[in-house]
């Protein structure tokens, strides 16, 4: 989020320079002035429909007339006002609606010009399963385990947690502590004799009735009070129960009973809590350095300080900037807020909009009084947030400002090390490019098992790291099975005919329609001489640049480190080096694709097989038989095309096991 504070509109009868004005098209400044002096939430596209800013103000009017008032010439804001051509707005009732639809915009259309947390995938939960009064016996004995996703009224949910590891160490808990089951209900519903949980004293074994359902019942309360924070009274009701058993003589429930408190008591020793009357509270620290910033958030839920995760934002240097051009000079007694400090309230109002937000946070950086208020009301509860800690809540945010100048530290020595190995490619392959972050490579794969299930990859690699996104999958049909050179000619041909087609017509028109794709800058293929020659081929019919292509030859005993660069334009094959930090780059991507053609190939053939199970049903299909139709038609699908005489041709299959086919899969 980027809030940018209200400038003072242009006195009544003061107009701006018309040779300022004429920077900007007529029919926005048209818009800017009929806007209403109301609260709002503003959003600037450029001239192809992609939003560039999305901004809240309390006076619509009075805020965005502030950005075409002077000429803002090479600064971050002026890149950006320049490429403003159409505006939207959306008028609300107050502030606080303000607030949280500007931050749900910027998740949804991602503006450069703002500072973007990328949606994460979701936090995982601890789930206790609902206890019924059904006839499952499952049902009667609740079930502690790990959950992710929308959660149902008649279970219990505890967390959320920062990561999958914190989840099973409280499970892990659970089980040593209060000997909670975790089997799923068939499992249960069908045990015999205790498992091996029971023998290491991990679970009460309530699926053989090792335990009524009353004291299991018990368990399970105590286990959600320790999870809310009520671990002292949880121990002390143990110590009681121990010392009732010993009182009966009851030595083996009394030292079993002792052994689950001295486990509880590690447990909290080890998170040293301190302050207990902190439950629920997240720790936010924030560092920035070298244009890259990283957000550490540590939680602590039910007084137990379960971890943390970083969270690293995109367009930091170009949003910020744009956020201190704008409000500098504004407002003497409104100091333009630190960078850390935008970058947190970022975060804060991001974060929250789909994740519970507890009633304290600590923070390393003041926030915002009005973005508090707005998730007060979003959340039913008061937020508060303490800037400045003390005693343990101290020692909690100094972990965390510990924990996120490492993960970026990390993050810029991965970044630096990659940059190094891309401008290392460039070196090598002699690639003249004015930014080594527009470097684009697509690097091409074919997997398959005997000819099933054929697939082929496209992974690309671009601004230095891989883009998943952009990540393809091609089926590979009507080829012998196994033919890689045909399913590499099908592939290239399916990436680029339709590219080549409109870059020729581009050519001859002189322009170049918007939205047309680029050719990469290196086109990688996982193979030699075959086929970079199938690729060469390929190009010459589609009339591209032959030195795009690059084969990626394994050495000598197939070894990592031994590979070698085949090249289609007649170049002499060229070894890196096994420490080359190009040659690093190149497996990297080879490998990418590699692993994305096999997974793919994986599931497909899955597919095929699954469809395909009436293959071996039939009489007199065995596994071998199998395999041989599977690999000469491509797959069950080739198989169920082919006609009685095809299958005949198939060593060890007869007309009449032909036919008896046929008439199976018809």
């Amino acid at each position: 989020m980027t809030v940018l504070p209200d400038s003072p509109a242009p006195e009544p009868g003061a107009s701006t320079e018309p040779s300022e004005r004429s920077a900007y098209p007529e029919q926005l400044l048209s818009d800017v002035a009929s806007l209403p002096s109301l609260p709002g939430v503003y959003r600037y596209l450029d001239a192809e429909g992609a939003v560039l800013y999305v901004g809240k103000a309390i006076n619509l009017k009075k805020r965005v007339a502030s950005y075409f008032q002077k000429n803002h010439g090479g600064t971050r804001i002026g890149h950006m006002v320049s490429k403003i051509a159409r505006l939207e707005t959306t008028v609300v009732r107050s502030e606080a609606e303000a607030l949280l639809l500007e931050n749900n915009l910027i998740k949804t259309l991602s503006p450069k010009y703002n500072i973007l947390f990328r949606d994460d995938k979701s936090y995982p939960y601890l789930k206790m399963s609902g206890a019924s009064a059904s006839a499952n016996l499952a049902t009667s004995f609740p079930r502690v385990s790990y959950y992710r996703g929308a959660v149902e009224k008649k279970h219990r949910y505890f967390g959320p947690y920062p990561s999958a590891w914190a989840v099973k160490e409280a499970i892990l808990l659970m089980q040593k502590v209060f000997h909670l089951r975790t089997c799923e209900d068939p499992v249960f519903n069908n045990r015999t004799r205790p498992c091996l949980l029971y023998q290491i004293k991990r679970c009460s074994a309530p699926c053989v009735g090792h335990i009524s359902v009353a004291d299991y019942a018990q368990d399970v309360a105590n286990a959600e009070r320790f999870l809310r924070g009520d671990a002292r009274q949880v121990m002390d009701a143990l110590e009681a129960r121990m010392m009732a058993h010993a009182d009966r003589m009851e030595f083996e429930q009394a030292a079993e009973l002792r052994d689950r408190v001295a486990a509880l008591s590690n447990v909290l020793h080890q998170q040293s809590v301190d302050n207990v009357s902190d439950r629920d509270v997240d720790i936010l620290a924030v560092k920035v350095q070298g244009g890259r910033a990283c957000v550490n958030l540590a939680m602590v839920r039910g007084g137990r300080h379960l971890g943390d995760r970083p969270y690293f934002p995109a367009h930091v240097e170009d949003a910020t900037g744009v956020y201190s051009e704008t409000v500098e000079g504004t407002d003497a007694a409104s100091p333009v807020p630190s960078v850390e400090a935008q970058v947190l309230e970022a975060f804060v109002a991001q974060h929250y909009l789909n994740v519970p937000v507890p009633p304290s946070l600590v923070v390393s950086e003041p926030v915002n009084k009005d973005l508090l208020n707005a998730l007060s009301i979003q959340s039913g509860t008061r937020v508060t947030a303490v800037h400045q800690p003390r005693e343990q809540r101290r020692v909690w945010l100094e972990m965390a400002q510990t924990n996120a100048g490492l993960q970026l530290a990390r993050l810029l020595a991965e970044e630096g090390s990659q940059q190094a190995r891309t401008r290392a490619l460039a070196e090598a392959l002699d690639l003249t490019l004015d930014d080594l972050a527009t470097l684009r490579v697509e690097c091409f794969d074919i997997s398959h098992t005997a000819g099933e299930a054929t697939q082929a990859s496209c992974v690309v690699f671009h601004h230095h790291k891989m883009q998943n996104a952009e990540y393809r999958r091609f089926s590979i049909d009507n080829i012998t099975p196994g033919d890689d050179y045909a399913a590499m000619r099908q592939v290239l041909l399916r990436r680029y005919a339709k590219l080549a087609e409109v870059l020729q017509e581009a050519r001859q028109s002189g322009q170049t329609p918007a939205g047309t794709g680029r050719l990469p800058d290196l086109v990688l293929v996982d193979g030699g001489k075959g086929q970079v020659a199938m690729a060469r081929e390929v190009f010459e019919q589609l009339g591209l640049d032959l030195s795009l292509i690059v084969g990626v030859e394994k050495g000598e005993g197939r070894k990592v480190g031994l590979e070698e660069l085949v090249f289609a334009d007649g170049r002499e094959k060229v070894y890196l080096g096994k420490d080359s930090a190009a040659l690093m780059l190149v497996a990297q991507i080879r490998d990418e694709a590699h692993r994305f053609a096999i997974t793919g190939m994986r599931a497909k053939r899955a597919k095929m097989r699954m469809n395909g199970g009436k293959l071996e049903e039939i009489p007199g299909i065995g596994p071998k038989r199998r395999a041989k139709l599977l690999q000469h038609f491509g797959g069950v699908r080739g198989v169920a095309l082919a006609g009685v005489e095809d299958m005949a041709t198939v060593a060890g299959i007869s007309r009449e096991l032909a036919e008896e086919i046929y008439r199976a899969l018809h």
